[in-house]
């Protein structure tokens, strides 16, 4: 079993950097032409069998375009949607105490939003439900730069600083194999 993670398109938020979060909003156009690649990047590929998705609308939107594309099946997993980033939603990633809220595995984003760990376990859950119940099939999760991250401490270590420095660019494609 094989699993791949992507990151939505791109945003009007991300091109500002401002930390979106929970706040749903659409793909811009640079995001629709970045779903599109992607989709072609895995038509040649040709192994994905399921995409499990964020029912987010970046997420979908982008999940979309490989569907349409490749004709593969979508199943949208409410534990994929983004990091709720509490009151820094909304604001620029320079904010002061972001950065650091960001390492401090147990408390809560911006006061009311989720912690790493809360985030880790619902992102966590999701892929051992993935690898149980999908074990003979090759799953694309299309999914957020939070969630990816968290993804990627399931397969692989990660230090503190390596944490706080590791990013998934839009729609850049990371494989796992599952053993």
């Amino acid at each position: 079993m094989k699993i791949y993670s992507t990151r939505h398109g791109q945003t009007s938020y991300n091109k500002q950097d401002i930390i979106l979060g929970i706040t749903d909003i659409e793909l811009d156009e640079t995001g629709v032409r970045q779903a599109h690649e992607l989709a072609e990047k895995v038509a040649e590929m040709g192994n994905i069998d399921l995409m499990i998705v964020s029912p987010m609308k970046r997420a979908m939107t982008t999940a979309r375009a490989v569907a349409e594309r490749c004709g593969i099946e979508m199943i949208t997993d409410d534990r994929l949607r983004e990091w709720d980033y509490g009151e820094y939603e909304g604001k620029s990633r320079y904010t002061e105490g972001f950065a650091d809220n960001k390492v401090n595995f147990g408390v809560r984003m911006g006061r009311c939003g989720e912690s790493l760990l809360q985030l880790s376990h619902r992102v966590y859950t999701a892929l051992d439900e993935i690898i149980s119940k999908f074990s003979d099939k090759n799953v694309l999760i299309v999914s957020h730069g939070g969630v990816c991250r968290v993804i990627e401490t399931y397969f692989n270590d990660m230090s503190t600083e390596k944490f706080a420095n590791w990013f998934m660019d839009n729609c850049g494609l990371i494989e796992y194999t599952v053993v």
